[in-house]
């Protein structure tokens, strides 16, 4: 972040804060709302508000249909979106698929690379 906000994450402190993965949550619904909305406010569909709920676990693999070898538990996200407003079901159906374009959905779906550098700066 450039901003000069402080962000507070806490594990194994006084519960002030969220944890690491409850902010990967909250980044994961924040983007799928965002984007449902900006996709409704695009194609004109009568979207009143939408909620989106994210949970997160491990799952061992032999859990897992779509995993491939690898490691031998691997993150699972489930989100859940209420959609309110005078929707046709094939707008509901739009809705729920453009979810799954979410930048952030789109970003733990694939395999990252996350590269180590030293900072200068504190």
């Amino acid at each position: 972040m450039h901003s000069p906000q402080r962000l507070l994450a806490d594990i194994g402190g006084t519960n002030t804060g969220a944890t690491p993965y409850q902010l990967l949550q909250a980044g994961l619904g924040a983007c799928t709302t965002m984007t449902i909305r900006m996709y409704a406010r695009r194609k004109n569909i009568p979207l009143e508000h939408v909620s989106v709920t994210v949970t997160h676990d491990k799952r061992h693999l032999k859990e897992c249909e779509r995993c491939e070898a690898g490691p031998h538990a691997v993150d699972h996200f489930t989100r859940s979106i209420a959609l309110t407003g005078n929707l046709s079901p094939e707008q509901k159906a739009s809705l729920l698929n453009i979810a799954e374009k979410c930048p952030v959905h789109k970003t733990l779906e694939a395999s990252s690379h996350i590269e180590t550098t030293l900072s200068e700066k504190a």
